[in-house]
């Protein structure tokens, strides 16, 4: 929003102060990231600049290496099916509590998001218990369990604020003209609410794509997921192959960010339709 141009000297101070202040602390947040990006590009194995010269072969080394393609592969199938199992769960518990009114909601509703507040060290210790009592641990279903756990409150939480905005009228309208729950939810409630699931899933699959501490507890020699394999790296050998990964994963979470801007964008216009 620019200036008026009746404001004084002192309020175009803070205007622009706001602003440096502003553009300071984004500086902050995100230079660190990004000086990763061209370390990735270089010719040498330093982790320094200037760089010596300009190379893909570390890309090319991530894409010929076994190790980590199995990473890239366990990754991918973990995220995808803890993304289903989160939005599903995540889905009807956010209805189920939009719709119902009963004693010890907030406590319920407490315990459902506590996986994004409790400590991720305390999680993976009691996931790691309790998955081995099951025989989950070593294999990519407890992977994907456990990270569609720590999804689950994403998804209610998004969920819930699109329900915040959801005419009911509409249901009763359609209970009306004769459609039954199911057809009512997948005609009128599930269109309107996709936004809030498809968002609520983005966040629970960065939340996956990204997760190392489950990992590190759950998962055995052939079940390493990206950040798992980055961190094997980290230990034994410091190569820059590292940070192609690092750009790789950097540069996915951009791109699943800006699709959840635009599903945020579709769901205000949606809700501005209704009004």
């Amino acid at each position: 929003m620019a200036l008026p141009s009746y404001a004084t000297p002192l309020d175009r101070a803070w205007y622009y102060s706001y602003r440096v202040l502003c553009g300071l602390i984004f500086a902050f947040l995100v230079i660190p990231i990004l000086v990763i990006i061209p370390l990735s590009f270089n010719s040498e194995p330093y982790f320094t600049y200037p760089m010596p010269g300009f190379s893909l072969r570390w890309y090319e080394e991530f894409f010929n290496s076994p190790q980590w393609l199995l990473g890239l592969k366990n990754s991918i199938i973990v995220g995808i099916f803890a993304t289903l199992v989160a939005s599903v769960l995540g889905t009807l518990a956010a209805l189920g509590l939009n719709r119902a009114e009963f004693p010890g909601k907030p406590l319920i509703m407490g315990v459902l998001i506590s996986p994004i507040i409790v400590p991720i060290v305390i999680t993976a210790a009691g996931m790691f218990y309790f998955y081995s009592r099951l025989g989950l641990t070593g294999t990519l279903a407890g992977l994907v369990f456990a990270h569609a756990t720590i999804g689950v409150p994403f998804v209610i939480i998004t969920v819930s604020a699109t329900l915040a905005g959801f005419d009911n009228n509409l249901v009763r309208a359609g209970a009306s003209l004769g459609a039954g729950p199911v057809k009512t939810f997948f005609k009128i409630t599930m269109p309107l609410i996709l936004p809030g699931i498809v968002s609520g899933g983005l966040f629970a699959f960065i939340t996956s794509w990204d997760e190392l501490v489950i990992a590190i507890f759950l998962a055995g020699t052939e079940e390493h997921t990206l950040p798992r394999r980055m961190w094997s790296g980290i230990r034994e050998l410091l190569s820059p192959t590292i940070m192609a990964v690092a750009t790789l994963l950097i540069l996915t979470s951009i791109a699943l960010m800006v699709v959840m801007e635009l599903l945020r964008r579709r769901t205000e216009r949606l809700r501005g339709i209704r009004v």
